[in-house]
């Protein structure tokens, strides 16, 4: 089937950055590079208006002609050095090395299997764009090689990345048979490319879920603290907590949609009268239940302070004893900042 420029550009303009246009002229590299990057950073996207007419050729010939003309595309003779691929594989390998780093640095072998996979993936993505490839075992050869030599440093994507483009450019030549993305069913692209999606995306929609959660926790926290500096003035506490309501009233005049002031009201209180899990932890430490009183805590920890003193745990048992003479402490020190004004009138 043959491919329309004008369709082309407008599935340039509609859609891309995530590589519509591309998915259309069956050049799925490039589609999932594009929907990777969202266009190459917005630069490759820009780039493509005067390039586009270009790839339409190019894919009409695939169509029509089948396999590349060996005389236009000698197989012996490697593309010329394009600056721009050379630029684009050193930013998308750091920027795979970037993502890896946030979502997958805790994994074992990360700085020696982990990253340089990950960069040298990137690298290889940007060289198999177009009509053109590049030996990817050498690609990541040269990856971990070059990764333990910067092992740690959190700038280890930049001399990695480095390394993989030179190689990648060095083995540089023409794919030997024509893209075969436009001649498939649309369904299995479209299957394969969201594979790729997903396994890119999954461990970076982890770590910012798993951090904007423990932020949302510290928020709640620094806010009953705020609350709590106020539990003499109840006047001011009702003004504080007004504001933090205001929100939800704004919300409710723009969309005719009036939650119960009460109703939200107890949801703050449960947000702010939730304890930390570091609270948590150290009352059970000190074998106390969530609405102990100061009283009760403070005589809970003497008595156990006097058990685990290391100076009445002699001989084998003072290494343990000292292990958790200073948990009781910790436990002890993290409740007296952490008590809420109920406990104070007690």
């Amino acid at each position: 089937m043959t491919k329309s420029v004008t369709v082309t550009y407008a599935l340039w303009a509609m859609g891309g950055p995530l590589g519509l246009h591309h998915l259309y002229l069956g050049r799925d590299s490039h589609a999932l590079l594009w929907m990777l990057t969202l266009g190459g950073f917005g630069v490759g996207w820009a780039r493509e208006f005067f390039r586009i007419p270009a790839y339409v050729g190019e894919a009409n010939r695939e169509t029509v002609g089948g396999l590349r003309d060996s005389k236009r595309h000698p197989i012996a003779r490697p593309p010329p050095v394009s600056v721009a691929r050379f630029a684009g594989q050193i930013s998308v390998g750091i920027y795979f090395g970037t993502v890896a780093l946030i979502g997958l640095n805790s994994l074992s072998f990360f700085y020696l299997i982990v990253l340089p996979l990950c960069v040298g993936a990137g690298v290889h993505l940007v060289s198999s764009v177009g009509e053109q490839t590049t030996d990817l075992h050498k690609t990541l050869i040269a990856c971990v090689i070059t990764s333990p030599i910067f092992y740690g440093s959190t700038i280890s994507p930049l001399p990695i990345s480095i390394a993989a483009s030179v190689t990648a450019s060095q083995h540089r030549r023409f794919k030997t048979h024509p893209s075969s993305g436009s001649q498939q069913e649309l369904g299995p692209r479209l299957y394969r490319l969201a594979l790729v999606w997903l396994a890119f995306s999954a461990p970076l929609g982890y770590s910012i879920f798993h951090n904007t959660t423990a932020t949302l926790y510290y928020l709640s926290d620094c806010v009953a603290a705020l609350l709590d500096m106020f539990w003499f003035f109840p006047w001011l506490r009702s003004v504080v907590e007004y504001f933090l309501l205001l929100p939800y009233r704004i919300l409710g005049a723009f969309t005719g949609w009036g939650p119960s002031e009460e109703s939200w009201r107890k949801v703050l209180e449960i947000l702010l009268t939730e304890r930390s899990q570091r609270e948590r932890e150290a009352l059970q430490m000190l074998s106390v239940n969530k609405e102990a009183s100061m009283d009760e805590i403070t005589h809970s920890y003497r008595e156990l302070v006097k058990v685990w003193h290391p100076d009445h745990n002699p001989g084998s048992k003072m290494e343990e004893a000292q292990k958790m003479f200073i948990q009781i402490q910790e436990a002890y020190e993290t409740l007296l900042r952490g008590q809420k004004p109920l406990h104070r009138n007690k």
